[in-house]
């Protein structure tokens, strides 16, 4: 009984014995993190980096995805590093190039610059939510920036009907403009869904490509029916 309570009195007792080796550090400054973990984060740090290298960084991070839409595969780089960026400079430059069509100058199709806005962004919203009721595992702005970026080809196609438009407007011209238009909204609704299909429920695959078949549809006949006003 007695040798219990005495050791019952001196519960740390045995810690006496306990050494620690030199390699491990026991003093420092606590606000400072010790370790390579310290190093990682300084590496990354973008809180003192220059405007001009956080421009540029971003620019590059913008142009590879313009790579991946060019050159689709099923690849999670473009919803691992989601942005707008992107999606909003091709919604503004698709837009700038409808402006200045005949429907403008006789007040028949409204704003063009408006309406490019509402159903670029309004329809990418509507297929995000029906991607999310089907069961689809993309996040919200994830799939934004997919849809936003598949533009690509449909803007570039945008650019070439008005170069195409500047040279001559009779029936030649229309065939180059259905021919450029019809591989352009091609490549946006194959690059959309290769990127997109992953992931969805295999079930439902359809229903969820149909949509992004009719959004890039829209978009493409406001390319191809796109005259410029005399």
């Amino acid at each position: 009984m007695a040798a219990a309570s005495d050791e019952a009195s001196r519960p740390f007792a045995g810690l006496s014995d306990v050494s620690i080796s030199d390699d491990i550090p026991v003093e420092g400054d606590i606000s400072v993190p010790v370790g390579p973990s310290a190093r990682r984060d300084d590496e990354f740090s973008t809180l003192d980096e220059p405007v001009r290298e956080t421009i540029l960084r971003d620019l590059r991070a913008v142009g590879k995805k313009f790579v991946h839409v060019l050159y689709p595969k099923r690849s999670t780089a473009l919803l691992r590093d989601w942005d707008l960026w992107g999606p909003l400079l091709l919604c503004v430059t698709l837009a700038l190039l409808l402006q200045g069509g005949a429907a403008d100058s006789d007040y028949q199709g409204g704003p063009q610059f408006a309406e490019v806005f509402v159903i670029v962004w309004f329809g990418s919203i509507i297929i995000t939510l029906n991607s999310k009721l089907l069961g689809g595992t993309i996040s919200f702005f994830q799939s934004l920036c997919v849809l936003g970026y598949c533009i690509l080809p449909l803007t570039a196609a945008m650019a070439v009907c008005r170069i195409v438009l500047v040279a001559s407007s009779g029936a030649v011209s229309f065939a180059v403009r259905l021919a450029v238009v019809t591989a352009s909204f091609g490549w946006s609704t194959f690059a959309s869904t290769a990127f997109l299909a992953d992931s969805q429920p295999a079930n439902r695959k359809a229903l969820v490509v149909y949509p992004v078949f009719l959004f890039y549809f829209v978009i493409g006949w406001m390319v191809l029916t796109f005259s410029p006003s005399q």
